[in-house]
């Protein structure tokens, strides 16, 4: 660009005889109008673009997996183990599961970029460490191994080419040959290799594992030695850049883990995103799938450093409002998805965030009108009488499509026990329950919405937005139950209160319509009550003096990251500081006590403050899914502010 600037300018550097300083000056003013002129679209591909380049853990499927994009190129770590075992092949492989598997993955430090990954694994009797640094578009691989079994172990290390991108490879003796877009690199290992005959597809290199071996890609020969002060390098580095967040580098270092292991590239949608977690990507056909409020929440999370990766994510789960005219319960590849219900309305409140911190026009002129499509679809389709109500339109996607479940899916609390014996009306597709929570979500939407639209200059529509949001302000205000203290939920068919007490009732601090004297009561009377909310470990999912919170199952009693976020983002609107920093100080730890003893990050909490008991059912809690984080974020959000990429 820089070129064509110059060669256009050179008649007008000459008419006026400039000097080199002010040439250089006009270049640098002609070179920023230029980047102005792109649009909202282009800024999101050159974003893309740049995202989506060197090694990383790009592959869904496996974090043994390392890919160079935009090539494809992939090298795929297995170990083999040769005694009589009908589990003898571990060849993919990442931290979270829904079953018992027959590794354990532990991982460690994960930089966004990739130049530097570790990770533990325990598979068959081996205790191995593994770790990755990049330099340039060169890897590096060092397999340690920490305890040996007395059975023969083989690593073995497969390239091919992911997605059916263009390349050829080749085997030679001791090493493998990658021909890219006319470039060569070479896949060599520090010790000799030896034959071994499996059923696989790619190219491979079996090596016997009883040492700490080193694995190159690139066209430098490199010895143990080298690889190994290339590792400690980008170890250090990534260490030196935790240091910016002391003291609270560990929350930190949870909060990137939980999102970098999760970061992947997705062909089909050729884009960068961060799903909940490997584990859920594979349930819905190995490639990913993308929860509504999980996913901008996700996408806040990383916006605390990583704008690039806060802007994919975001971006990525609204372009389904263009298809359905809201986000759908979730959206996965090949086309599948949710266009009978949503989720809560999340989104503009997150964009408004982003804006906050990184001042993106751009951002804002590219997604507000889907988000306006959005913000309507629930006047169409979940309101009555003035109230919205959770539920699901009669679409032929799957068996919750018109039924109360498919209601309590769009809630995102899937089995509630505030929804237990509400009716579910098949002819207005809605629970016939005025929800506090989603009323007060959807002002907030309304608000947020209405200061997106003044900065882009959409006046008419901020005023819509703005008497919008004051109507159904009106209406959550008739929800008060004064002799309860608190917001309750409502049947639209009896009006009949529902006194079932979830954290959600607290979200009309979001969208500040309690009175201050309303607010201390809830708080006082409610969220600071040992009987319903408060304790060592918070916050449960439903009340601890309801019948339901004994059961422990999902959102009936176990302590959900988004939960304390969003009531943590209500008391910020109120004068209760050590409310918060209670809020606050109690989530992180939760979160760090389950990462010391597990590096793990799970979906949810057991109210004992542990992810899983023992032999408890392992579908109720993914244990490295990335919005329990959360936690932390809360935690990192009232310290000093990180350095922003």
């Amino acid at each position: 660009m820089m070129k064509e600037l110059n060669k256009l300018s050179r008649p007008f550097y000459r008419a006026i005889g400039m000097k080199s300083c002010f040439k250089k000056l006009l270049m640098f003013l002609l070179f920023i109008s230029q980047a102005k002129a792109q649009t909202p679209v282009q800024s999101y591909q050159n974003l893309q673009t740049k995202l989506a380049k060197g090694w990383n853990t790009w592959n869904t499927n496996s974090m043994l997996s390392h890919v160079l994009l935009p090539e494809g190129i992939s090298v795929n770590l297995g170990f083999k183990d040769n005694s009589i075992n009908g589990d003898n092949y571990l060849h993919e492989c990442y931290p979270s599961y829904k079953e018992k598997s027959s590794e354990d993955v532990t991982v460690g430090y994960h930089a966004y970029d990739g130049s530097y990954t570790e990770a533990v694994i325990n598979w068959h009797g081996l205790t191995v460490k593994i770790e990755t640094a990049i330099k340039g578009t060169d890897l590096v691989i060092l397999v340690t191994p920490i305890q040996l079994p007395k059975k023969d172990i083989q690593l073995v290390s497969e390239v091919a080419m992911m997605w059916n991108r263009a390349g050829t490879i080749t085997k030679n003796a001791q090493n493998i040959e990658i021909y890219t877009k006319g470039q060569k690199r070479l896949v060599q290992t520090t010790k000799p290799t030896i034959n071994a005959f499996l059923p696989l597809k790619g190219k491979y290199l079996v090596l016997k594992l009883n040492e700490p071996i080193g694995i190159a890609v690139g066209n430098e020969k490199l010895n143990l030695n080298a690889i190994k002060q290339q590792i400690l390098l980008q170890r250090t580095r990534f260490e030196d850049n935790l240091k910016k967040y002391s003291p609270n580098e560990e929350t930190y270092l949870v909060q990137q883990s939980a999102i970098a292991w999760n970061t992947i590239y997705d062909p089909e949608r050729e884009a960068v995103i961060v799903p909940v977690s490997r584990n859920w990507n594979t349930f819905f056909g190995g490639s990913y799938v993308l929860f509504d409020w999980d996913t901008y929440l996700s996408g806040l999370m990383a916006g605390i450093d990583n704008k690039s990766l806060a802007y994919a994510n975001v971006v990525e789960v609204s372009k389904s409002i263009d298809q359905y005219g809201m986000v759908p319960n979730y959206v996965s590849a090949q086309g599948l998805g949710s266009p009978d219900r949503s989720q809560p309305p999340v989104g503009s409140i997150v964009v408004q965030e982003l804006y906050n911190k990184y001042r993106d026009k751009w951002l804002i002129e590219l997604l507000f009108d889907k988000l306006v499509r959005w913000n309507h679809w629930w006047l169409k389709h979940r309101q009555t009488n003035g109230y919205l109500c959770w539920g699901s339109d009669k679409i032929s996607t799957d068996a919750a499509a018109n039924t109360w479940q498919g209601a309590a899916y769009e809630s995102g609390l899937d089995n509630s026990p505030m929804y237990d014996d509400v009716p579910f009306d098949t002819v207005s597709h809605q629970m016939v329950l005025a929800d506090v929570g989603l009323m007060s979500l959807y002002i907030a939407d309304c608000n947020a919405l209405a200061e997106l639209a003044k900065i882009i200059g959409r006046n008419t529509e901020a005023k819509e937005l703005e008497e919008r949001a004051k109507v159904f302000s009106q209406s959550l205000s008739t929800l008060w139950n004064n002799d309860i203290g608190m917001f309750l939920n409502k049947r639209t068919d009896t009006g009949a209160w529902n006194k079932r007490l979830s954290p959600t009732l607290f979200y009309p601090l979001i969208a500040k319509v309690a009175t201050p004297l309303q607010a201390k009561r809830m708080i006082e009377e409610h969220l600071l009550n040992p009987n319903e909310f408060w304790g060592e470990w918070v916050l449960p999912s439903i009340a601890r003096n309801d019948p339901a919170f004994e059961q422990q199952d999902y959102w009936r009693g176990r302590i959900w990251a988004p939960l304390n976020f969003l009531v943590y983002k209500g008391l910020k609107n109120y004068d209760f500081p050590n409310a918060r920093k209670e809020l606050v100080n109690k989530s992180n730890d939760l979160l760090l006590k389950n990462w010391r003893s597990k590096h793990a990050v799970f979906e949810n909490y057991h109210a004992s403050g542990v992810g899983r008991l023992p032999n408890e059912n392992l579908n109720r809690s993914d244990n490295f899914y990335h919005w329990g984080a959360l936690l932390g974020y809360i935690y990192l959000l009232e310290q000093t502010n990180p350095r922003s990429k």
